[in-house]
């Protein structure tokens, strides 16, 4: 994993080192599989802050650590606001098709919920 050189500096694995099975664990919780269907909604940085979801910011702070450390989002500070991207090109490198079709899954399965 890249270390952070600063405090405001958030560590990353590499694309090398992302692995599958930590992925698929960081997008099974529906908390996180919110959080990056709202990035990929989005198709830019997003803001955590502009991320809501039903829970404690101790909680939402967890949701987007484990996503940053399974590799699946990068974040990065702009001034005061810790910025959120989806990892798209190493994820489509490493496992071609996976995010698309866990997205497609998610929005199936939401429109169900809400039907």
């Amino acid at each position: 994993m890249t270390s952070a050189t600063s405090p405001r500096e958030l560590a990353h694995p590499t694309r090398d080192e992302i692995r599958l099975e930590e992925v698929l664990h960081a997008l099974s919780d529906p908390m996180r599989l919110r959080v990056v269907r709202k990035l990929a909604d989005a198709g830019e940085e997003v803001a955590c802050a502009h991320v809501e979801l039903p829970v404690t910011k101790s909680t939402q702070t967890h949701h987007f650590r484990v996503l940053r450390e399974s590799g699946v989002i990068r974040q990065a500070y702009r001034g005061t606001a810790k910025m959120n991207d989806l990892r798209r090109d190493d994820l489509e490198a490493l496992f071609p098709g996976l995010l698309d079709a866990i997205l497609s899954a998610a929005r199936r399965s939401a429109g169900a919920t809400t039907a």
